[in-house]
């Protein structure tokens, strides 16, 4: 199923949702949570929590890249002046 179709019914179905009364239940809502479950089940989707730990990786290399650039330039520079 299309990535965008699902986000599009999910967000319909959530904004229906959020207009009724609390505890009310649509006819064949279970049924369509299920429905989606399973399409969601199927796609290639990360929890909130591995994405956040991922990013923390990925922050933590690229501090670790924009230092080695640094140090990269300042040698660099170094062996210039020493050229000269």
């Amino acid at each position: 199923m299309n990535e965008k179709l699902l986000e599009g019914l999910s967000q319909q179905f959530s904004s229906l949702i959020s207009h009724l009364p609390k505890g009310t239940e649509l006819p064949g809502q279970d049924q369509l949570k299920s429905l989606l479950q399973n399409a969601l089940a199927k796609l290639d989707l990360v929890t909130r929590d591995e994405f956040d730990a991922q990013a923390a990786v990925l922050l933590r290399t690229r501090e670790k890249v924009e230092a080695l650039e640094v140090r990269m330039t300042a040698l660099e520079a170094s062996l210039k002046t020493e050229d000269l």
